[in-house]
C-alpha cells in the first residue's frame, strides 16, 4: 500500500492546537500485500485516570475539530482521546481511493484505539464519520464503553434514499478538480473561521495527492442494501438494540445533512429512554465549532449521571 505522511512542518504554530501528539503503528490491513503498516496520530490530553471520553472526528476533518472542546473536558476531569483517522490529519494517507474501506476504518481504528490503549469505561462522542466508525467500535467492544453521546451522525444500513444535499456533497467529492478542505469546514459552520482556522483544516493536505480519503468517504456511507458495509452496520444495530447503558441524542438544529437523524436511535435503543437528549442550537454540521462549549457539558453531565 502506497502511502504520503504529510510533513511536520505543516502543523507548526496551529491556532489554537497546543496538544502534544501520540503515534501507533497499525496493521494496514492489506491482505494482498501482508506486512505493511500505518501511522496513527491521536491526542491524548487530561488525567491518567480521569473518565475517558473518546472523541471522534468526521469528513472532511481531523482532530482540531476538537480544539475548543478538549480544553472544556479536561478541566472537567476527563482524559480526552481524538484520533485522526486514516487519510486525515496527522495519520499516514494511503494514495489510492480503493485503498479506503468501512471495514478497513474500523479495524484501523480498532488496533489504534481500543488494542493499543485498552480502554476501559469510556464515554463514546462521535459527529459525520466519527459516529460512523466510532459505533461500530462500540458494538464491537460494548463492555469498554459507558455510555454514548453523538450528533450530526448515523448507523447507516442502506434501506433509506439518501437526501438530495447528500447526493450533491457525493457528487462534488468525486467530480470536483479541487477539493478545498478548509472551505468545506467553513461551509458547514456558522462560526466565521479566521484564516488561521481554515488553514489548519487545510494543513494535513499540502496538495490533492494527499486528499484520496477525504474523497472517497462519501462514498463510503451505505446508501443501499447492497453495500458491502451494510451486514456489519446491521449487525452493529442489534447490539444497540439490547443498549440499556446510556445513549444521548444532541443533534444540532441547522445541520441539512443529518436533521432527523436521532429518531432512530430513539426509536430503537432502549439506552436513550428518561436521557435529556438536547438540541444543539446556532449549529451547522460541525457543530464542535459553534456549540463546544455545550457539547463539552453535555458530555460532562452524562458523565457525572453515571
Amino acid at each position: 500500500m502506497e502511502t504520503l505522511r504529510t510533513p511536520d512542518e505543516r502543523f507548526t504554530d496551529l491556532a489554537d492546537y497546543p496538544f502534544e501528539p501520540n503515534y501507533v503503528d497499525v496493521s494496514d490491513q492489506d491482505a494482498e500485500h501482508p506486512g505493511g503498516s500505518l501511522r496513527v496520530h491521536y491526542l491524548d490530553e487530561g488525567p491518567a485516570d480521569g473518565p475517558i471520553v473518546l472523541a471522534m472526528h468526521g469528513e472532511p476533518s481531523w482532530s482540531y475539530l476538537y480544539r475548543k472542546m478538549i480544553p472544556l473536558l479536561v478541566a472537567g476531569g476527563a482524559r480526552v482521546i481524538a484520533p485522526d483517522l486514516v487519510g486525515f490529519g496527522k495519520s499516514d494517507k494511503p494514495t489510492a481511493k480503493s485503498d479506503y474501506t468501512y471495514a478497513r476504518h474500523v479495524a484501523w481504528m480498532q488496533e489504534a484505539i481500543i488494542d493499543h490503549l485498552d480502554i476501559r469505561g469510556a464515554t463514546f462522542f462521535g459527529q459525520d464519520w466519527g459516529g460512523l466508525v466510532g459505533l461500530r467500535l462500540v458494538a464491537d467492544n460494548p463492555d469498554r464503553f459507558d455510555r454514548v453521546v453523538v450528533g450530526n451522525t448515523g448507523l447507516p444500513t442502506g434501506e433509506h434514499a439518501p437526501s438530495d444535499a447528500f447526493l450533491a456533497w457525493q457528487k462534488f467529492s468525486q467530480e470536483s478538480p479541487v477539493f478545498p478542505i478548509g472551505q468545506i469546514l467553513q461551509g458547514a459552520t456558522n462560526t466565521e473561521l479566521s484564516e488561521g482556522e481554515v488553514a489548519a483544516y487545510d494543513a494535513p493536505f499540502p496538495d490533492e495527492t494527499y486528499k484520496e480519503g477525504a474523497r472517497i468517504f462519501p462514498s463510503l456511507v451505505p446508501t443501499s442494501t447492497d453495500d458491502p458495509a451494510v451486514p456489519d452496520n446491521v449487525a452493529a444495530w442489534k447490539v444497540f438494540e439490547q443498549w440499556d447503558k446510556p445513549f444521548v441524542c444532541c443533534f444540532s438544529d441547522d445541520d441539512p445533512v443529518t436533521a432527523g437523524g436521532d429518531k432512530p436511535f430513539l426509536q430503537l435503543v432502549p439506552g436513550t429512554q428518561g436521557q435529556p437528549h438536547t438540541t444543539v442550537t446556532n449549529a451547522h454540521h460541525f457543530f464542535q465549532e459553534d456549540g463546544a462549549a455545550q457539547l463539552a457539558q453535555i458530555v460532562l453531565d452524562a458523565i457525572g449521571r453515571g
